[in-house]
């Protein structure tokens, strides 16, 4: 891998690979499903060093970009000047132009702002021969008496341009914004490896393509250019003299095999001032594909197509709750139409319905509704990792095109052919442009699955061929469909195709093997035999038949966890926004853990390599759900410690922070005296040192009475509970004053250290809330509850379970709280220490399934041990654990509890602004806009952090883990608390969260429970 700073090392990097005979492949994020960016020699990784904007001229709608750049970078530089770059594949978080230029990408505003092609309007490209291209074409940005072409408006007898290129500009920059030593901004210019510089007809790269085109001439015209998503081969048809020569355009979808790409001009586009979105209902997938023709003269600026395969795998793996309301059908179309106001769009959504022939409709005007909608469709490439049944799903035809209004029929004929060869798929794609995309279930565990996949292939591709399509229709041909070629294309556009590329780069260094001499489509399939599972595994993977090694199989390269998540609401992955680096990444992380379990790496699951890119995982659960492939990388993580060290000694932090819960509890018989004794400097660095802590962390402060033991005996069966505390915004250990709670709970501000006690009144669980109070009231029967006081509640943060009790008390309900220490294990699961974590989990499990088969809701305070109890639990005990499903589907969040008490009223929170962080695994296994709609139906004004916190449980603690744990905080975090007014409140329910504000911010931060029993003053 080369991460290039500069032009220079690009070309560095070039001549050493041309010396030496070595295989260069330039790469953007790495998504390319066909092979396109896999090397066998040097890999050139763009997206460290050379991803920067170079100009933005908004009145031009122009932008100079590096190749390295992010599409939704450039989407948000451009989005003040109220433009965008047209083009956007589903991978618009992490894909960049370099990328897209590789392949011509497309997306589903293709269908409006046309290909990457068709928005390229000049490259600075280093051929594979080490010519330095500056070329390109702007017919209304040319010096004055120039052709449209970039050349004088002289032409020879073929109709090319005849003469030198355009003169220098006199600005000192050419018409594209390249440096004017380059010559006629940029057109047609070329420079030697001497740095001589050269007109057109002195460079022998446009010398030779110029006599390949001429030779080719009536090939192009006939055979390339047909529709619009013929992607597969070569784009010569920008090379005919009649479309101006344009090298530019003509190198967009080369996949690397001509040059790299150093820079690009590219051109914006005004993005609608409105959208709606229209989403149409047919019986049928095909059915709704017959239905475009129809539609595309309502000028769209796109149309989807879904069926319910699709929708039923969202369900399954995401839960109903993902999948908004829909029209009546078994197929859809996903039409978006672009207007600058809503009579307008109203008046355009009411004519496409009209004219759709759809069985039923609904036209989307909630951004939230259509986001939802338009995320199906997004993670359809990772939600079809996995068949409906569960098996693998692979790539090799997933991108064939057909002119649209031929789409119904080929989808007819190609869902029989998929039947005839017993395979199966979730099909979806970019209908409005005749774009399938489907991964199919190959049978590769078989002893004839590459036959398998090979005579599907074929007889697929000689069906895309009847229909005059395409064998990719937009992301390229790559290793997998190159063979495939020669049943669309005659042997004279093969020869052109090869005779272009041997122009460009001659040594043929460049992505060898692909488009042009390739290699068979079944040449680098992974047929080696399925490894045996790993055995004595201790999570069960219930979704993946208990296999470890099909577990970590289930990415797929998508690389969604490599997105710029800012803003976006998600989680996955912390830890890469940190360091940029690969091995940082989900993804990353899973390739050398497939490694491990295939046998390839040495060690296995206790290679160095594994516990090197598993480090810096920070255990947040985001990739569970924000993954489209459903990766657990913390549950992975948990279960190769788990291998590791079982039976053998372990990281000191492991014996600390792992077992913290022991530690609190022995703490709790004299938490005085442990406090006074680690508020000792040399006490507590000594204690820092020998635990594997860092030494700039403060170690937390044990309340002086755990929760448990601030009622009488009789309140285990929910007679009585003792309430009322003092709080401080003291920081760390030392002292400090801060804002208390509402009058009327019995608590007044107070000083002293994180866990003061103050005098308060004593409720009895079970009584009323007198009418009016501003706390939330219920006007429903009274209900009974567990509340299951966690670790972390009841030995560091006792006040939230008491502000509690009084919400739940003053709603009516009458609390139990289990008079045992009910550990979910969390500590000793996140740290590997499985067997200890089931036996714990078990007692726990077992004592709270006793309410649970009685229907008595637990309300559970700390989202990492609530995800615990709901989905670890049930995991590590076994799926066939009757106690551990009973409590997993009794345990709910306060919030969740409170949104769903018949007639409950929340507290009025006019007023308040508040900043929530909510915690990775409340994100990833319960989901947070429950508690976001419960503050914002109490008149709060919300506005949540996405990402870690960063402190994530004890990996923020560990020695050598402190810079990462900062870093993640400044992604998004820190911030965001900087930014926030002075009277804002800082929610979050996590104790780490809480933990990481109070020792990086100096912020204290309240728990929801807290909030609704009074808000901060």
């Amino acid at each position: 891998m080369v991460f290039p700073r500069d032009a220079e090392e690009v070309a560095a990097a070039l001549a050493l690979c041309r010396a030496e005979g070595m295989p260069l492949t330039a790469r953007g994020a790495g998504t390319s499903i066909a092979g396109n960016a896999v090397g066998s020699g040097v890999v050139l990784d763009f997206t460290r060093h050379m991803g920067r904007l170079r100009s933005l001229d908004p009145e031009a709608r122009i932008a100079t970009v590096e190749p390295g750049i992010v599409l939704d970078t450039l989407q948000r530089l451009a989005a003040p000047y109220g433009l965008r770059f047209g083009p956007d594949p589903s991978t618009h978080s992490r894909c960049t132009i370099g990328g897209m230029i590789g392949n011509n990408a497309c997306g589903s505003r293709a269908l409006a702002y046309g290909r990457t092609a068709d928005n390229v309007l000049a490259l600075d490209v280093l051929t594979g021969g080490g010519e330095r291209l500056f070329t390109g074409r702007a017919p209304d940005r040319l010096s004055p008496g120039r052709g449209a072409d970039g050349f004088s408006t002289g032409r020879d007898a073929h109709g090319f341009p005849a003469g030198r290129a355009a003169d220098r500009s006199p600005t000192g920059r050419g018409a594209h914004g390249f440096p004017d030593e380059h010559g006629a901004g940029g057109l047609f210019t070329g420079r030697d490896a001497d740095g001589a510089g050269r007109g057109a007809d002195g460079s022998p790269t446009l010398i030779g393509l110029q006599r390949v085109v001429r030779d080719n001439l009536a090939v192009i015209r006939t055979e390339l250019g047909r529709f619009r998503r013929q992607i597969s081969g070569y784009s010569l048809e920008h090379l005919l003299p009649e479309r101006g020569f344009d090298v530019a355009k003509a190198m967009v979808g080369t996949e690397g095999t001509w040059g790299v790409v150093l820079g690009a001009e590219v051109l914006l586009v005004e993005a609608p001032a409105r959208t709606v979105l229209v989403v149409l209902g047919y019986r049928d997938m095909a059915t709704a594909a017959d239905a475009v023709p129809a539609l595309l003269p309502h000028r769209p600026v796109a149309i989807e197509g879904i069926d319910a395969r699709i929708v039923d795998v969202v369900r399954t793996r995401r839960g109903a709750g993902r999948v908004p309301p829909l029209p009546a059908g078994a197929g859809w179309l996903m039409v978006e139409l672009g207007g600058d106001s809503e009579a307008e769009l109203g008046s355009a959504a009411g004519a496409l319905v009209t004219d759709s022939a759809a069985d039923d409709s609904l036209v989307i005007t909630n951004p939230a509704h259509a986001a939802a909608i338009w995320r199906i469709r997004e993670d359809g490439a990772g939600l079809s990792a996995r068949s409906a049944a569960g098996a693998p799903a692979h790539a090799g035809w997933e991108d064939a095109a057909v002119p649209p209004e031929r789409l119904g029929a080929y989808l007819r004929e190609f869902e029989a052919l998929m039947i005839g060869h017993g395979l199966t798929g979730v099909p979806y794609g970019h209908f409005g442009d005749g774009c399938l995309h489907i991964r199919i279930d190959f049978p590769f565990d078989r002893a004839d699955g590459a036959k398998v996949f090979r005579d599907f292939v074929f007889d697929t591709a000689r069906l895309v061929a009847s229909y005059g399509g395409s064998m990719s229709g937009e992301h390229g041909d790559g290793r997998a469909r190159g063979e495939l070629l020669p049943l669309m294309y005659s042997p004279a556009a093969l020869s052109a195709f090869a005779a272009a590329k041997a122009v460009f780069d001659p040594g043929d260094v460049l992505n060898p093997g692909v488009i042009v001499r390739p290699a068979a489509v079944d040449a680098d399939l992974r047929l080696q035999p399925p490894p045996p599972p790993v055995k004595g595994t201790a999570f069960s993977y219930p979704d993946d038949g208990g296999d470890l090694t099909a577990a970590v199989h289930r990415c797929t390269g998508v690389a969604r966890c490599r997105s710029d998540i800012v803003d976006s609401g998600v989680v996955m992955c912390p830890s890469y926004l940190a360091t940029r680096d690969e091995k940082d990444s989900t993804r990353g992380r899973a390739r050398v853990l497939q490694e491990a379990v295939n046998g390839a790496l040495p060690g296995g699951l206790r290679a160095p390599e594994v516990r090197e890119v598993l480090d810096l995982c920070l255990s947040c659960k985001g990739c569970r759900s924000d993954c489209p492939t459903g990766v657990d990388m913390a549950t992975y993580k948990a279960e190769v410690l788990h291998q590791t060290y079982r039976h053998r000694p372990r990281p000191a932090a492991h014996y600390t922070l792992g077992g913290l819960p022991r530690w609190a509890r022995l703490a709790g018989l004299a938490p005085r005296a442990v406090n006074a004794m680690l508020g000792v400097r040399l006490i507590a660095a000594i204690a820092k040192r020998l635990g594997g802590i860092d030494h700039r962390r403060s170690l937390p402060s044990f309340a002086e009475r755990p929760f448990r033991r601030r009622r009488p005996a009789s309140a285990a069966t929910g007679t009585g509970l003792n309430a009322g505390t003092g709080t401080s915004a003291g920081k760390g250990r030392g002292t400090g004053t801060g804002k208390g709670l509402s009058a009327g709970t019995g608590e007044e501000p107070g000083t002293g250290t994180g866990a003061g006690i103050g005098t308060g009144t004593s409720l009895s669980a079970g009584t009323r809330a007198e009418k009016g109070l501003s706390a939330g009231t219920s006007a429903g029967t009274e209900t009974r509850v567990v509340l299951w006081a966690d670790t972390f509640t009841d030995c560091f943060s006792p006040e939230i379970a008491l502000a509690a009790v009084r919400v739940l008390n003053r709603a009516g309900i009458e609390v139990a709280v289990p008079r045992a220490s009910l550990c979910c294990g969390l500590t000793w699961i996140s740290t590997g220490q499985l067997d200890t974590a089931r036996r714990r989990l078990r007692r726990t499990v077992d004592a709270l399934a006793r309410y649970a088969e009685e229907g008595t809701p637990i309300i559970a305070l700390e989202p990492s041990c609530t995800a615990v109890l709901r989905s670890d639990a049930v995991d590590l005990l076994g799926g066939g654990d009757r106690a551990a499903r009973l409590v997993a589907a009794s345990v709910r969040t306060l919030a969740e509890f409170l949104t769903d008490l018949p007639g409950w009223t929340p507290p009025d929170l006019g007023g308040v602004e508040v900043l929530a962080q909510p915690h990775c695994h409340h994100h990833a296994i319960m989901g947070w806009e429950t508690d976001r709609e419960l503050l914002v139906r109490a008149g709060a004004s919300v506005t949540s952090v996405g990402g870690c916190c960063g402190l994530a449980g004890n990996f923020g603690v560990e020695r050598g883990h402190y810079e990462v744990s900062v870093a993640v905080a400044e992604t998004q975090l820190l911030p965001a608390v900087r930014r926030a007014g002075k009277d804002t409140i800082l929610l979050a329910d996590g104790f780490s969260c809480r933990t990481q504000l109070d020792q990086l911010a100096g912020a204290r931060a309240y728990h929801l429970a807290e909030l609704l029993a009074g808000p901060p003053r």
